[in-house]
């Protein structure tokens, strides 16, 4: 799951980043507003956190203009402004939630699964495929009841999968979805981080073509029997 955090205070911003980052999302971040319109008028999110108090371009006129143009990522405001005037201007806007600072991180990471509940309703608590299962709330993936000792790149690849069903995507999209723009390797780190995925996921008992190739396209997961 990837998440732009757009917040002018630095060390707001890299201390939300990198607590997020350990909860296995991919994080982007922007300063101003100007640059985050900028990033979220080329690149997909499934989640965008707004500060409020932005230079450039202030978070409710950004809201406004993203809702304006049709976008529909879930947006959670984050301003040290706490009277009902300004939660109602902010919900208004097209805003999905509201938290004032200062706040707790845990409390701000469950904030966050919940509007992403409430964007993927279908999307159970639970992701499973087969005997694969993975838990978003506790971060474990088992297979025949066996936990997989993934790295946090190999859970965001898997999780990515399991949230698109068979859907096909290729190294290129992959990459979109998964790594920040300003880290994106080179798409032979996709091919890398799918074969080991790959191994662990054997290792435990599934096919090796759990994640199947589909040649010239691009990955997917394999369908499973009735």
């Amino acid at each position: 799951m990837k998440i732009l955090v757009v917040e002018d205070d630095e060390r707001i911003s890299d201390a939300i980043a990198e607590y997020l980052s350990d909860q296995h999302y991919a994080v982007e971040t922007a300063y101003d507003g100007q640059s985050a319109w900028e990033l979220l008028d080329v690149f997909t999110y499934d989640l965008v956190l707004l500060d409020v108090m932005l230079p450039q371009m202030d978070g409710i006129t950004l809201c406004r203009k993203l809702r304006t143009k049709g976008h529909e990522t879930p947006i959670l405001m984050l301003t040290a402004k706490d009277t009902l005037n300004n939660k109602i201007e902010g919900l208004d806007a097209g805003a999905d939630d509201y938290l004032v600072k200062p706040f707790e991180l845990p409390e701000l990471s469950a904030r966050i699964r919940a509007l992403l509940r409430r964007g993927g309703s279908s999307t159970p608590p639970v992701l499973t495929w087969g005997e694969l299962r993975l838990d978003p709330s506790t971060c474990e993936v088992f297979y025949h009841e066996e936990l997989l000792p993934l790295s946090p790149k190999e859970y965001k690849l898997l999780e990515f999968f399991l949230r698109n069903g068979r859907r096909v995507f290729s190294r290129a999209q992959i990459l979109e979805h998964l790594w920040p723009f300003e880290q994106v390797p080179e798409e032979a780190t996709v091919k890398a981080h799918i074969r080991g995925l790959r191994q662990k996921l054997e290792s435990a008992g599934a096919p090796h073509d759990l994640i199947e190739t589909v040649y010239g396209l691009g990955y997917r997961l394999k369908e499973q029997p009735e």
